[in-house]
């Protein structure tokens, strides 16, 4: 459990600098750069990233279950990671109606996603892993918002075009996901 909590502060430290620490941030970025501060906050990142992996392997190993969750529950995952995968195509896709209106679909995606695994799964570390997930895109929602307001931040409109295309991605590799890449990379299946 202790790579997995060391892999989560590596990882989401340095995503919770617009959180908690802005200024240091501009500060960081005025001083050595952009580009030299997204290396050093994707290599954090990607270290961040393989303890949690490697820690959240590990923690399977000896689980402790919290609570034995009802079966209908994985339905309501699948469900809600569908939303998470077209809310994360959202967030790349341009000019769709979904980022129009939500302004931050990635952070949203993110929330769905940490709140269906936590429904689906009752093992302590994965109350750790997707708890921590989730309460960080609660409170970066949060704040992205606030920061919008602030600063009068307006988002293109959305197109038909550029929605049909994100529903389109979103639901192809929800199902890449759930028919294959989630049983090879986690070694689970989701449909059960």
């Amino acid at each position: 459990m202790t790579a997995l909590i060391a892999g989560l502060l590596l990882f989401l430290g340095p995503h919770a600098t617009r959180i908690f620490a802005e200024g240091f941030r501009q500060r960081q970025i005025a001083a050595h750069g952009l580009r030299r501060w997204k290396g050093l906050y994707s290599l954090v990142s990607l270290a961040g990233l393989v303890l949690i992996v490697w820690g959240y392997g590990q923690a399977r190993l000896d689980p402790v279950l919290l609570w034995q969750p009802p079966r209908g529950m994985r339905h309501a995952a699948l469900l809600l990671t569908l939303i998470a995968f077209v809310l994360l195509a959202a967030s790349d896709s341009p000019r769709n109606h979904i980022k129009a209106a939500l302004h931050h679909p990635m952070v949203l995606g993110v929330k769905v996603w940490a709140f269906a695994h936590l429904l689906a799964n009752g093992m302590l570390a994965d109350v750790v892993l997707f708890g921590s997930f989730l309460v960080w895109a609660i409170v970066l929602y949060a704040v992205s918002r606030r920061r919008d307001r602030r600063e009068g931040t307006v988002y293109p409109p959305g197109t038909l075009r550029g929605t049909v295309i994100t529903l389109v991605a979103g639901v192809g590799v929800w199902l890449l996901f759930v028919f294959w890449l989630h049983s090879w990379l986690i070694g689970v299946s989701p449909l059960g």
